[in-house]
């Protein structure tokens, strides 16, 4: 079983920053993917952003641009960098990794950008 577990949301302005964090742990094999996804209220959940073990991402159109996300492979870990922020990101976002066959849910972090 490969546990989960975020950081870094939280309260902010409209224009600020945040940098949400995840780092697995448990009987982890050979994680491939690591994304980050959210889910607004009333929304379904989407995905954000992705990286692949050798660095290769994709994002949402709509956070193409503002939002970076990174990985240290060694260590497990999987970062979201979130730059000019608007009300619309506001929601629950939830790291998510895939360690084949499985992929394992983190239990999300709020994130609330007031305008």
């Amino acid at each position: 079983q490969v546990r989960l577990v975020e950081s870094g949301g939280g309260l902010v302005q409209a224009g600020g920053s945040l940098t949400l964090s995840c780092v697995a742990s448990g009987s982890i094999g050979s994680i491939s993917d690591m994304a980050w996804y959210r889910q607004a209220p009333g929304k379904q959940r989407e995905l954000v952003a992705r990286i692949t073990r050798g660095g290769s991402t994709n994002y949402a159109d709509s956070v193409n641009g503002r939002f970076t996300i990174s990985r240290d492979n060694a260590k497990n870990w999987v970062f979201l960098q979130m730059n000019s922020l608007t009300p619309e990101d506001t929601g629950v976002y939830y790291c998510n990794v895939v360690d084949r066959p499985n992929d394992y849910w983190g239990q999300g972090t709020q994130v609330t950008v007031s305008s």
